[in-house]
């Protein structure tokens, strides 16, 4: 199996932790996030994994390279020159992604216990393009699904801004987690630009597409992207 670890962000809401390093090399629980990823990974069955950089990416680099890509089949993507947000670093690693497999895409600031295993077999039961791991915890920024969990708007409840097709019945709010599932069939859908938003690309696309959420519940998660949620990993076991 295939996956993307996204590790290209500046980690501006954990500075000045991030002033000399990349998020990715923040520790928690005595390991680097990418190393905790990594490992996961490996025990779940993935065998390639490209890993995308920009911040203090030379760090990274030298981090992967002393311990010998953890024995997995690593690839890089380069994001120093400039930063692409995650559609643009999914349109940049088009090759990677194409074949015959499906492409799990995950944020190096994620920790969970999800089961991937699970989540493929639902993206493949669903058919969908794109499969979003999605949970009921509070945010300002919700997407909506229909009874049948496809994706159906986005609403961000700070500013009263709203995208796709919202006005349906009976929509539930959900928070995306920072993990999906997609087809190879996403990159020849990716529209002409270089940097540009992934939510706003399944948005955009849920009219003729089918793109379903994933809800886990039930599985420990944290987005580690603050000192205050860092600290609470601390205790977590995931």
């Amino acid at each position: 199996m295939k996956v993307i670890l996204l590790a290209a962000g500046l980690g501006t809401r954990l500075f000045p932790l991030t002033k000399n390093k990349p998020k990715a090399l923040i520790e928690v629980q005595g390991k680097p996030l990418i190393q905790i990823q990594l490992e996961k990974f490996k025990q779940q069955g993935f065998s390639e994994v490209l890993v995308n950089i920009h911040h203090y990416g030379n760090q990274i680099l030298e981090f992967l390279q002393k311990n010998n890509n953890f024995g997995l089949d690593i690839q890089i993507s380069d994001e120093r020159d400039q930063l692409l947000d995650t559609g643009g670093a999914l349109k940049k690693a088009a090759d990677f992604i194409r074949g015959d497999e499906c492409v799990f895409i995950h944020n190096v600031d994620v920790l969970t216990d999800i089961s991937f295993e699970s989540m493929l077999n639902a993206h493949r039961l669903s058919g969908a393009l794109a499969t979003l791991a999605i949970r009921e915890r509070n945010t300002s920024r919700y997407l909506l699904f229909n009874e049948d969990n496809l994706l159906r708007g986005w609403e961000n409840t700070k500013t009263g801004e709203k995208k796709g097709n919202w006005q349906e019945p009976n929509l539930v709010n959900a928070a995306f987690s920072g993990i999906h599932v997609i087809s190879p069939e996403c990159v020849d859908l990716f529209p002409d630009k270089a940097a540009f938003s992934i939510i706003d690309f399944y948005l955009d696309i849920l009219q003729s597409h089918t793109i379903s959420g994933y809800f886990h519940d039930e599985s420990v998660w944290i987005d580690v992207g603050k000192p205050e949620t860092l600290a609470q990993a601390e205790k977590l076991r995931f």
